[in-house]
């Protein structure tokens, strides 16, 4: 019992990792707009098909091809913001976010007509490798699947160069500044125009990373599996959706509600039937909103009356 519950555990952080890096590109696009850019799953798998495209048609190293995916899809993240959502600014968010659901269903078609209807594999280095941590007496009782130990490894040096960019750098406190108040970024002689195409050029990179990761367990990837990116919904919700150590936690957090279902629910409640690790994180993130609507470390919104 103690066994299958640490696989679980194992396995949940891995996934955790990268919902919580597809996280982190929901709020770094949402703190600099004030926008939650619904078209991310739409970027994610436009980067898992780059990737795919590179390595197996290519034949370009795994690393080459993720790297120039992230940039490849950061120059379209990019110029999205800069047609479609640009000329938004000033107008309501609600009719910005909408504009962004459009570009979700533009992305999804086009990823459609890419993927032709058929699945393609991305050719990650971990396949469905292992290590035993603990052996039994007949199998390995505890085991690790390399996918996810590389996946906690790529999203911590992610965020860490991230984070130390954000906090150092003088883009990177540009970028903050614009997220606290644009108007007064804009008095101190900060170019926000620049700085909202660059908060999406990273948001559609962590996409085009998460979606590479997502995919990289040895199974295949259709243009359909775009919407696991909304599974980091909850996350954003758990964590604050403004807040990028809420965007971590809740990813964490949700990786394990989901590994942990995935081995309990089948033997203990088979009657919530199959794919439930799937709907649990929703379920935590409805109970997440009945107490604590603005999330764990979110910003308590105060409304002067």
């Amino acid at each position: 019992m103690m066994a299958a519950f640490l696989t679980a555990v194992l396995a949940g952080i891995g996934d955790g990792a990268v919902y919580a890096l597809i996280a982190v590109s929901f709020v770094l696009i949402y703190r600099a707009t004030g926008v939650l850019n619904f078209a991310q799953p739409g970027l994610l798998i436009l980067g898992t098909w780059v990737t795919s495209v590179l390595v197996v048609d290519r034949g370009l190293p795994f690393w080459v091809a993720v790297v120039l995916a992230v940039v490849a899809v950061a120059v379209v993240s990019m110029g999205v913001e800069r047609v479609a959502i640009r000329p938004m600014i000033g107008r309501p968010v609600f009719s910005t976010a909408l504009v962004t659901v459009g570009l979700f269903i533009v992305l999804l078609v086009l990823a459609f007509r890419l993927f032709a209807a058929r699945a393609r594999t991305i050719g990650d280095p971990w396949q469905l490798e292992r290590w035993c941590l603990v052996e039994g007496e007949v199998t390995c009782a505890v085991s690790l699947y390399q996918h996810h130990a590389g996946k906690v490894a790529v999203t911590a040096v992610v965020l860490t160069v991230l984070g130390l960019w954000l906090g150092r750098s003088r883009i990177g406190l540009a970028m903050r500044a614009t997220s606290l108040d644009q108007e007064a970024a804009m008095a101190q002689g900060i170019n926000v125009g620049r700085m909202f195409s660059l908060s999406w050029a990273l948001g559609g990179g962590l996409a085009a990373l998460g979606g590479v990761l997502l995919a990289a367990d040895g199974s295949v990837v259709q243009a359909n599996d775009a919407l696991f990116a909304l599974v980091a919904l909850p996350a954003l919700i758990l964590g604050g959706i403004d807040s990028f150590r809420g965007a971590v936690v809740g990813g964490i957090v949700m990786g394990l509600v989901s590994g942990v279902a995935r081995v309990y629910q089948p033997v203990h409640a088979p009657w919530l039937g199959p794919n439930f690790e799937n709907v649990a994180p929703y379920l935590v993130m409805i109970l997440v909103l009945l107490v604590r609507p603005y999330g764990l470390f979110g910003t308590k919104e105060v409304q002067r009356v």
